[in-house]
């Protein structure tokens, strides 16, 4: 198949493109700037520089590319500007969406996240509602995520990948970045907070996996969702920060974790790293 990925230089699309490769794909990455194209071409995929917020450009780029599926990996958190994401999975996921779709694309699998859905007692699965009524920060964020999913759901094919939190190399969550600031500067909490986690080469083949998935959104996460009482001090053994006290309080409603078994039992996708007890020390 000949995929337009929209991401390619970016910590999942990077991982990406070599299995798209290794698979028999062809393989067009969507460049902001040189550096970027510089990197897709690097991996050995064609690059196109364009802007998703250029819908034009965006159109003609999607088009000339002739693409079978529309792969969307974008994100805008480098800076940790949470705003900025959301604007992206708005704005830049409904200009991505109306060029597939003048493209003649049927078929777009699609980043999401894993941690947007209701309060609950229970690791949620996809069924459950996403949190569109609590506090107007957590709102904001959601709300990005509900216009990417809808927006997706435009296309006869989809398949939104609702990512836990990623992990390992070029993530906030390795050595030097920015959680790992937070815990050298003792401001990272082990709560009662539920996680799920999800190491950057197991979402990466859960997008190449995709690919041939049936319609719908997916948890991709490992097994093992946790409290950060439990997670936190491994995280901080593997970067060589201390860990920090126990935090008093209960669990957040919404942070439940993420129920993988749709991508296990349904879909045969297994993750390689089954649980960030073993990921942190290896990322």
């Amino acid at each position: 198949m000949r995929i337009f990925l929209a991401g390619a230089s970016g910590v999942v699309g990077r991982r990406l493109v070599p299995e798209l490769l290794a698979a028999g794909h062809e393989v067009v990455g969507l460049a902001r700037g040189q550096a970027s194209a510089d990197t897709i071409t690097g991996l050995g995929a064609h690059a196109v520089l364009g802007d998703v917020y250029d819908a034009p450009g965006l159109a003609g780029a999607v088009a000339a590319a002739r693409p079978d599926v529309v792969v969307h990996q974008l994100t805008d958190l480098a800076a940790g500007d949470r705003a900025a994401n959301s604007r992206l999975r708005t704005v830049g996921t409904r200009n991505l969406v109306d060029a597939a779709r003048a493209a003649g694309v049927r078929r777009m699998v699609a980043q999401s996240i894993s941690w947007a859905y209701e309060p609950g007692a229970a690791p949620a699965a996809e069924g459950v509602p996403l949190d569109l009524h609590g506090a107007p920060d957590r709102v904001a964020t959601v709300t990005g995520v509900a216009d990417l999913e809808t927006a997706v759901a435009e296309l006869p094919e989809w398949v939104v990948l609702r990512y836990g939190t990623l992990y390992g190399p070029g993530t906030w969550y390795t050595a030097g970045g920015l959680m790992a600031q937070l815990a050298a500067a003792g401001r990272l909490p082990a709560n009662a907070d539920v996680t799920s986690f999800v190491h950057v080469d197991d979402a990466a083949s859960a997008a190449l996996a995709a690919l041939t998935w049936p319609t719908g959104a997916v948890n991709v996460c490992d097994d093992d969702p946790a409290p950060g009482v439990e997670w936190v001090p491994v995280f901080c053994a593997a970067i060589g920060e201390p860990a920090p006290a126990p935090a008093e309080g209960e669990r957040t409603g919404w942070a439940r974790g993420a129920d993988n078994r749709k991508a296990r039992k349904e879909l045969g996708w297994v993750p390689a790293w089954p649980s960030w007890r073993d990921g942190f020390a290896k990322a």
